[in-house]
């Protein structure tokens, strides 16, 4: 794949979540991505044919760390690369002798990403855990869930992917201009938590603004107004309501059917009547009802589909946000970009040996 990131190379050492899912990214804006895998795989390596998508677009070799023939070959790797991200536990990769210091001895603007749950400091550093417990700590956890009820678990799109995968795609990405300029590349310590506390920066605003109460289902974003949830339909399915500005809510409202008025959505008292009119509302037709009368409206109001349902969606089946490859249902490169357009993902990672070209970063700065 072509994309902004051609001539950047990238070494990656297999591991699971957030890790080969940045990796995938950068291979998909058009780094050249060797990912290291380890003899036998990992707990989750997948096994049926086209699952393996997060290893899109990458290229892949077998190395045994615990050898000095495997350290030195990924060494020889990272000499030819702008990158390498890692997902080991702190002081792993130094027992191996493959610290930062030994491979800038040897690549000097070599960018060294490090993901982890906690950290490369900290007294939880060397812990074990997996999403949900670096999401307990931060207060995102507590924060998701209907009131009175117990937290919920967001998949693990919070923790590993959005604090975690993505800060450490920014964290390289900003290196590797730092690196260009000066010649040095630099550690990226991309840590979970650290991701998902900055990630909550508008709720710690409405906090300190007094517009946030520090409990679940009581706000204006986690389902405690009305006019922010969620709504059973007729036929056991779900409507999802997003009407915050006046003229959504009174958009909302006229499609129902409902007698409202703006005070109704200003006063949190009046809220759980307002709440019991809403749902009646939304009890009394199906979801494909509903999802045809708010069509084309700026009520704020979609359909809660499922995973598979979702490719079916007239919107993302207009911009082919989900695409099915060898009938493996995947969601396409995202962002876009307008001089690298994506007719469909790339494939499941090639054998090293299928490619005898070096790291496409080697090659620029021969």
């Amino acid at each position: 794949m072509t994309g902004p990131l051609d001539g950047i190379a990238v070494v990656e050492l297999s591991g699971i979540g957030p890790c080969p899912f940045a990796g995938m990214i950068l291979a998909e804006m058009g780094a050249d991505v060797i990912r290291v895998d380890r003899p036998g795989g990992n707990v989750l390596t997948p096994r049926a044919p086209g699952a393996d998508l997060l290893g899109r677009g990458k290229r892949a070799v077998e190395l045994d760390l615990k050898t000095a023939e495997g350290r030195e070959r990924l060494a020889a790797l990272c000499d030819g690369a702008d990158v390498l991200i890692e997902g080991f536990r702190p002081g792993v990769a130094e027992r191996l002798g493959l610290a930062p210091e030994a491979l800038w001895e040897r690549n000097p603007r070599l960018v060294y990403g490090r993901m982890t749950g906690w950290g490369q400091s900290g007294p939880a550093a060397h812990t074990a855990g997996h999403d949900i417990a670096y999401l307990a700590p931060t207060g995102a956890l507590h924060a998701i869930g209907p009131a009175g009820g117990p937290p919920q678990i967001p998949l693990n799109l919070v923790g590993d992917l959005g604090g975690g995968a993505t800060y450490l795609v920014m964290g390289v990405l900003a290196a590797l201009l730092e690196a260009r300029r000066t010649g040095r590349g630099q550690v990226v310590d991309a840590a979970i938590v650290d991701g998902t506390v900055h990630l909550l920066g508008i709720v710690h605003s409405l906090l300190a603004d007094g517009r946030w109460r520090d409990e679940r289902g009581a706000n204006l974003l986690d389902g405690g107004a009305p006019f922010y949830a969620v709504y059973e339909t007729a036929d056991g399915r779900h409507m999802a309501v997003g009407a915050i500005e006046p003229q959504f809510f009174a958009e909302l409202v006229r499609v129902l059917g409902v007698d409202a008025d703006p005070a109704d959505q200003r006063d949190e008292a009046r809220w759980p009547a307002l709440r019991a009119r809403l749902a009646a509302a939304f009890a009394a037709r199906t979801q494909d009802e509903w999802t045809a009368a708010f069509d084309g409206t700026d009520a704020c109001v979609a359909p809660v589909l499922s995973l598979r349902e979702a490719a079916g969606h007239p919107h993302l089946a207009a911009r082919r946000s989900l695409v099915e490859v060898d009938g493996v249902l995947q969601a396409m490169p995202a962002p876009r970009f307008s001089r690298h357009p994506r007719e469909r993902p790339a494939g499941s990672p090639r054998p090293l040996g299928e490619s005898p070209d070096p790291p496409r970063g080697a090659a620029r700065r021969a």
